[in-house]
This record gives structure tokens, C-alpha cells and sequence, in this order.
């Protein structure tokens, strides 16, 4: 009886609010307005930090300047985080991999201050005052070997995820389902809905890296782990994921964003994973690019927004220089939960144009620090030997160069030295070597500079970044040839009738592919279209940039053995040239060592480079320009090839190189 009355008093009430409603002249519009606003009743405001490429700089610290930078540093980085978490109630915080490598803070911590069984790593102590929520492996992480990643893993505050990196169970058996780490991690995440009312949403976490880790680091990892294809592994986990109860999908890609043609076990898979059904967003790195940013041009790109086709995506730099924030709007939808709408932006700790800090150093993450910070700066200023003269990478991409000769001279040293005695030794010896630090993506002040005097280790390191170890690989004439054709990738086409100003440096082709090789002597053509791309490709099967190529004076025989000195990165890879080696011979001792070896063998150097590469004349006067430090104007003598021209943007100087002009009849 009470159910029919209360049934019956609603519709009396509906009808006498219908009759009101006609009687007045209120329109029925106006009425539905004054209705109670239920939209967003379901709806969660989720912003997701990330950080990639860390490398160890935690501090606001240039160890090879000796000196403090507002450029880059994890110290600084932490304010942008508490400012980010301020702003908003609903955050989680994610590192996307390449932590505890890439600056001589990670080197003592591997190899002078080894971290012991139990002690937590100081890029955790800092972390884990900012309460970061996951990460994933980088492939700088395997640098140091898996006995030393296992001892830095084991004292992690929070979990590590990698979908794609597998124990290998001694028979580089593919179908190892023996994950080195866990593949994904569920979150529960306490949250507070656009009404004030606390729920809770299950976030999937889920990592992988460039498979190529088993290439670079063949001697850490042959035997220990293998690596599968990014956007299989994480297609593959999601279902899983779902089954456990993810609500949103968060994808830890330490794998650059690369383009929008699929590759099986692609080093650059991001875009790939925009396309895989499920993944809600995605913290990208590995390229120390920027996203919003670069990749403009790329089929589905939302720079406004930050989508690549329609995901959330963010790439924030390197070392710190910038935080991701990803701004999602998430509904409830027939019980699940989906991302309504969002917003990704970079911001930085740095003001480039401006030349000025945004942001002050957190104190709280200097003073965790403090002690390995110290001893590093302690450790780098031991002395090694001295120079005669000035020693800088400022014009290292456009003519031959010291600071790439005195790292080709320390490595022929070293494997001659190795070799003594050995059938091996009577092979022709060459020695390759790349400029690390020539600007590019890391901006006007990334140059090697090392004043006359003193040289210390942290000049070495300056020189050779890397804790690679000596490698050697026997190739062929020809082979050395295609090296070359790859390396001179580096360089535009340049259109030997034009007048107008032409750019020289391709930026878009990583500066570490640039290898000088010492030993031979050879000319770079730059009229003619590179050969390959800057991932090795072959786009012009005709080109012929590298011409009068000789050893020992005489042009190079295509058939003759060589025995060429370069790292395990270079030997273990799929580089033109280097990939044809008939015989790969790994030496336990770093590059850098090596480096430090023959400088206290000599005791003081002399920075000159022999000149064995030069550009190829050209028909008539060119104006051809190259940006470089505004510092490289000190370094310029009278009678050089190269002359200052303007300042440029961003901090760069821009300069104009003169080319040799042919001979009649030499053409």
C-alpha cells in the first residue's frame, strides 16, 4: 500500500510541476537549466609526471667545467615536481630509464666508491624523496654489467618494469618467458573525483627498452638476458594487465618515438605503441629529444595537445632539463574508466633564449647527495698528465680534430701494446673515433674544453663519455670505405652553384655516428647525396662521398685486410662497414682508460691533429655555414678556414667554412 501511494504521489507531483510549467511564461529550456548539473560526477583529474634520461646528474653540477650549471640537474628538476604536485591533488611520478649511467657521479659510484651490498645508490636516495611511483630500465642501466645493476635494483624504493628484457636461460632460447625484471606493475591510486569524493583507480605500469641492449653491450649481457620486440612485449601484457583490473594503461618507453613504419625489434617504437589498442599514455626518452616539440611533421601528431594519434604522449629532454606533465580528464563510463580529454606540456628548468634559471635547486635532494657528489669532484681532479696547448671539440664536425686524434692515438696505443708479438700485429692498424660533445640536441655549451696546463680525469672523461670498453674489428678495404660513407651522413648536399647561404650539418644525424678514422686519408665529397641515413639505411646506393681514400700513400685496395681500433658499441653493431667484420675481438679495459693510460705514458701531449680528412674541392666559391659555440670565436687563428659570422639562436655562434676551389682540369 505504501509503494502504490508514494507511486501515485510522484505523478501528482510530476503533473502539477507540468501545469506550473505551462502556466508560466518560463520556457521549457529555462526550467531543464535549473536543473541540479550532474555531468562530471564520475570524473578524475590525473596528472602524470615523468622524467627520462636522468644520467646521474643530480646535482646542478658540470663535473668536466668543475663548476655549477642551472642547465640540467635532478635537484633541479625536484622543484618543478613539488610545484607540479601542488598545483594539482591527483599526480603519480614515473622515470622512464638511463639513470645511474652518463656522468662521472655514476662512474665512481661503478668504479672508484663501488656501492656495496645493502647500500641504496645516491640516484635513489634522491628519488625516493620524491616519491617516484615506478620506472624503467634505460639501456645506460646494463653499462656497468648485470652484477652491478642487480646490487643497484635491489635497494630501489619503488618497482622497476620491463616487458621486454628476458633471462636468458643459456640457449638464447626465444620463446624465454623469464622476465628480468617484472613486466608491469598495478597501482592503486587513491584519487579524488571533481566532487570531492575519494576513489580508487588501478593504474597499469609498463616498461620496455630498445632491444638493441644486446648488441651495444654484447659482453655484459651474451649469456645473461635477451630482448624481444617493444610493441609485441606490451601488446602482449595488456590483456593480462586488463584481467588484473587496470583501469589506465601507462607505457614506460625507454625507446625514442621514432616514425610511422613499423620494424620488427625497432630501436625507436613509441609511435608504433600509439597505435596499440589499450595504452592510455606514454612517457617516451632515449633520444634526449622533446615531445611536445620535435616530431612535428609525423602523420597523427597533435603538438597543441600532445597526442600522437589521440594518446598522451611525453618526451622531456635529458638530465633533467625538463618534467613532463601529462594532464588527463578521466571518466566513468558503463563502469570503466577512459580518458575523456587531456593536456601534455614540458616544463623547464631552464630558459635558453633568455639565458637565465627558471627554478633554484631543491635542498633537500643536494644535501641526500652530498657525499657522492663531493667525492666525485674529488675523484675527477686528480691530475693525469699536461697539454702544450688548448684542447676543444668546437670544429670537430667540419675539420680534422684534436680531441678526436688524441682519442684515435690512445686506442692504436693501446692495441699495439695489446697486440705485440701476435700474428695480428702485422695487419695495417686504424683507429676510429666520434666528437661525444658537438653541441646538437644538448644545446650551445655541450663542447669539450680543456685549457693548456693540467689535464685531469675529469678532462678524460670530457673527452670520452662513455665507460666503453676497446674493441677491435678485422674488415676489408672496402668496408673501411663504407664507414666512411656512413659517418659522412653528417654532412647536407651542398649545391655547388648556388649563392645563397647553404647549412653544412645535417642535426638530425647523431654526432657519436660521425667516426673519424685515423690511419687512412681520405677526402669528403659533400655535392653528392649521402649514401646512408643516420640510422644506417641505405637511401643512395650510387653515392660516392669519400673520395681518394689511401693508406700508407697509395690508394686503398678494396681486398686488404684491416684491423680497426673503435669501441664495444661500434663492434657490436649493425654500423655499414663494421657489420661485415670477419673477426670481433673485445678488450676488458674502457676507452677512457686507455686514454688515461697514454697520457701518463707520455706525460704531456701535444694537441695537433694529423689532417688525414679534408672536404673535396669544389667548382666555385660556396657560402657554406655551421653553428657552433660563441666561445669557438677565441679559438679561431688568422689564418683559418672558418670565420665567425653572426650569433645565432638558442646560444650558437654561427660560422661560414671555407671550401678548397678545384683546379681547371682537376674537376
Amino acid at each position: 500500500m505504501k509503494k502504490t501511494f508514494r507511486t501515485v504521489g510522484r505523478t501528482a507531483a510530476v503533473t502539477a510541476m507540468a501545469l506550473s510549467i505551462l502556466a508560466s511564461p518560463m520556457s521549457w529550456e529555462t526550467v531543464m537549466a535549473k536543473k541540479p548539473d550532474h555531468a562530471g560526477k564520475h570524473e578524475v583529474e590525473l596528472r602524470i609526471l615523468g622524467t627520462t634520461d636522468i644520467h646521474t646528474h643530480l646535482y646542478n653540477y658540470d663535473y668536466y667545467k668543475d663548476a655549477s650549471t642551472d642547465e640540467f640537474g635532478l635537484a633541479k628538476t625536484a622543484t618543478l615536481i613539488k610545484q607540479a604536485r601542488a598545483e594539482k591533488e591527483n599526480t603519480l611520478l614515473f622515470d622512464n630509464g638511463d639513470l645511474i649511467q652518463g656522468n662521472p657521479l655514476g662512474d665512481y659510484k661503478a668504479k672508484v666508491d663501488v656501492l656495496e651490498e645493502g647500500e641504496t645508490h645516491p640516484v635513489f636516495q634522491a628519488m625516493e624523496l620524491l616519491d617516484y611511483d615506478a620506472a624503467t630500465l634505460g639501456n645506460h642501466e646494463f653499462n656497468y654489467g648485470m652484477d652491478y645493476l642487480d646490487e643497484v635494483l635491489d635497494d630501489s624504493p619503488f618497482p622497476y618494469v620491463s616487458a621486454n628484457v628476458y633471462k636468458d636461460d643459456g640457449d638464447n632460447n626465444p620463446s624465454n618467458d623469464k622476465h628480468y625484471v617484472k613486466p608491469y606493475e598495478i597501482i592503486k591510486k587513491k584519487v579524488v573525483d571533481t566532487f570531492g569524493r575519494t576513489k580508487v583507480i588501478k593504474v597499469g605500469v609498463i616498461g620496455a627498452v630498445t632491444p638493441q641492449i644486446v648488441q651495444w653491450d654484447k659482453a655484459n649481457l651474451e649469456g645473461k638476458v635477451i630482448t624481444k620486440d617493444v610493441v609485441d612485449s606490451v601488446e602482449k601484457n595488456i590483456p593480462k594487465m586488463k584481467k588484473e583490473g587496470a583501469d589506465l594503461i601507462v607505457v614506460l618507453s625507454h625507446s625514442g618515438i621514432g616514425d610511422e613504419q613499423r620494424v620488427e625489434l625497432e630501436e625507436n617504437a613509441a609511435y608504433d605503441l600509439t597505435k596499440v589498442d589499450g595504452v592510455d599514455a606514454i612517457i617516451s626518452g632515449h633520444n634526449h629529444l622533446n615531445f611536445p616539440g620535435d616530431f612535428t611533421s609525423l602523420p597523427g601528431v597533435d603538438a597543441d595537445k600532445g597526442t600522437i594519434n589521440g594518446v598522451p604522449v611525453v618526451m622531456p629532454g635529458s638530465w633533467g632539463n625538463q618534467l613532463g606533465v601529462m594532464d588527463l580528464t578521466i571518466e566513468k563510463v558503463k563502469g570503466k574508466w577512459k580518458v575523456k580529454s587531456s593536456e601534455t606540456n614540458l616544463r623547464g628548468i631552464y630558459d635558453k633564449v633568455e639565458k637565465k634559471a627558471l627554478v633554484e635547486a631543491d635542498q633537500e635532494i643536494l644535501d641526500a647527495v652530498k657525499e657522492a657528489h663531493e667525492g666525485t669532484v674529488n675523484y675527477v681532479n686528480q691530475p693525469v698528465g699536461t697539454t702544450t696547448a688548448d684542447i676543444h671539440s668546437y670544429f670537430a664536425l667540419v675539420q680534422d680534430d684534436p680531441s678526436i686524434q688524441i682519442v684515435t692515438n690512445a686506442q692504436k696505443w693501446y692495441i699495439e701494446k695489446q697486440l705485440a708479438g701476435t700474428v695480428e700485429s702485422d695487419l695495417p692498424i686504424l683507429s676510429a673515433g666520434a666528437p661525444f660533445k658537438a653541441g646538437g640536441r644538448n644545446g650551445a655549451s655541450y663542447y669539450t674544453y680543456i685549457p693548456e696546463g693540467q689535464i685531469a680525469i675529469k678532462n678524460v672523461a670530457d673527452l670520452y663519455l662513455y665507460p666503453n670498453t676497446v674493441a677491435t674489428v678485422k674488415i676489408t678495404g672496402a668496408d673501411v670505405k663504407e664507414w666512411l660513407e656512413m659517418s659522412a651522413g653528417q654532412f647536407k648536399q651542398i649545391d655547388e652553384s648556388a649563392s645563397s647561404e647553404q647549412p653544412l650539418i645535417d642535426s638530425s644525424f647523431p654526432t657519436y655516428n660521425y667516426d673519424v678514422i685515423d690511419g687512412v686519408t681520405y677526402e669528403i665529397d659533400v655535392t653528392e647525396p649521402a649514401k646512408y641515413d643516420g640510422t644506417g639505411n641505405l637511401v643512395n646506393g650510387d653515392a660516392n662521398r669519400i673520395k681518394n681514400l689511401q693508406y700508407d700513400g697509395k690508394p686503398v685496395n678494396l681486398d686488404q685486410e684491416f684491423l680497426v681500433v673503435t669501441n664495444n658499441y661500434r663492434a657490436n653493431g649493425t654500423f655499414p662497414g663494421v657489420k661485415n667484420s670477419t673477426q670481433t675481438e673485445m678488450y676488458p679495459d674502457e676507452n677512457r682508460q686507455a686514454i688515461i693510460d697514454y697520457i701518463r705514458d707520455l706525460g704531456s701531449i701535444d694537441p695537433t691533429a694529423d689532417g688525414n680528412w679534408k672536404f673535396a674541392p669544389v667548382s666555385s666559391r660556396v657560402n657554406v655555414t655551421f653553428e657552433t659555440s660563441m666561445s669557438a670565436q677565441q679559438a679561431l687563428s688568422e689564418d683559418d678556414t672558418i670565420e665567425f659570422i653572426s650569433e645565432a639562436s638558442d646560444g650558437y655562434g654561427k660560422y661560414i667554412v671555407e671550401f678548397p676551389i678545384a683546379l681547371a682540369g682537376n674537376q
